[in-house]
């Protein structure tokens, strides 16, 4: 029960406060024309400030613990980020790097087209040059070779972050996933799902002047993979993250590479996850 009422006025408070920063994020428009240097600082700050509360609610109220394993990256450094997709805790994990790192307000995702308009946070998130998509590459990657143009040419400050595998891995997905695998001649994967991999060719192109690294982010869960709801009411202890880091100078010049790069990433995500599944955690290097 109290699990329950704590939830449910965090979830009160972070919506109140998310539709006021909104309104601060369209009062920011007046600056857009003036210096779109100081839009985005704007914008930035309201990012890391909302998502800065959100860590600290885990962290302080919750006590949730995040685990963070592998290497440790720079501060600052602009990356793309890969990681696999279980469910919404993902991405507090995730922020909770990017706090420590001072690249919070910096985050961008890919993110359903659907939700562009949902109050709260589709709307916050058009301000902050997140990428709204169909999953139809026809369709979508006109306006992701657009937005990553802008992100270069201003130099903008960016974690770009890619859920790959496209959706949510389930049980019934993954197993879809297995399937697939066997018809391509591709290796059976148990946690992961294939990854999708013209997003990421593209991402790695169009930001290979920009960024200077890619992240490759493992994330488990202890006690089975918790919904958003038991996340913001307290019932998980603890998360691990296990980072790798790859500059992305040494990547593959071509897409078809680039696919293969990614392939073996993801064979060796499940291999991570196998590990930390059979002993409680990951390994140390």
């Amino acid at each position: 029960m109290l699990s329950a009422v704590r939830g449910v006025l965090l979830t009160g408070f972070g919506f109140v406060t998310l539709i006021f920063f909104n309104l601060l994020q369209m009062a920011s428009l007046i600056l857009r024309p003036v210096s779109k240097r100081a839009f985005r600082r704007c914008n930035r700050w309201c990012a890391n400030t909302w998502w800065g509360w959100c860590v600290i609610g885990a962290e302080k109220l919750n006590g949730t613990e995040i685990v963070v394993t592998g290497e440790d990256v720079p501060a600052r450094e602009n990356a793309l980020l890969i990681a696999n997709h279980q469910q919404m805790p993902d991405i507090p994990v995730i922020m909770k790097l990017a706090k420590t790192k001072d690249r919070l307000g910096d985050l961008k995702f890919f993110v359903k087209k659907q939700l562009k308009w949902v109050p709260g946070m589709g709307w916050g998130m058009q301000f902050l040059d997140c990428l709204f998509i169909d999953r139809n590459w026809a369709s979508d990657r006109e306006h992701i070779e657009r937005t990553f143009a802008r992100l270069v040419d201003n130099r903008v400050p960016v974690w770009l972050v890619s859920f790959v595998e496209g959706t949510r891995a389930t049980e019934h997905k993954l197993a879809s996933s297995r399937e697939f695998a066997r018809s391509r001649g591709f290796e059976e994967m148990h946690h992961v799902q294939v990854p999708r991999t013209k997003g990421f060719a593209a991402s790695v192109e169009g930001l290979r002047r920009h960024a200077t690294a890619v992240y490759d982010l493992t994330i488990g869960y202890e006690h089975g993979v918790p919904n958003l709801w038991q996340f913001i009411r307290g019932l998980v202890r603890r998360i691990h993250l296990h980072v790798r880091r790859f500059p992305i100078g040494d990547l593959p010049p071509d897409e078809a590479s680039l696919r293969e790069w990614l392939l073996t990433r993801f064979v060796e995500k499940d291999r991570l996850l196998d590990h930390f599944y059979r002993c409680g955690r990951f390994p140390a290097s």
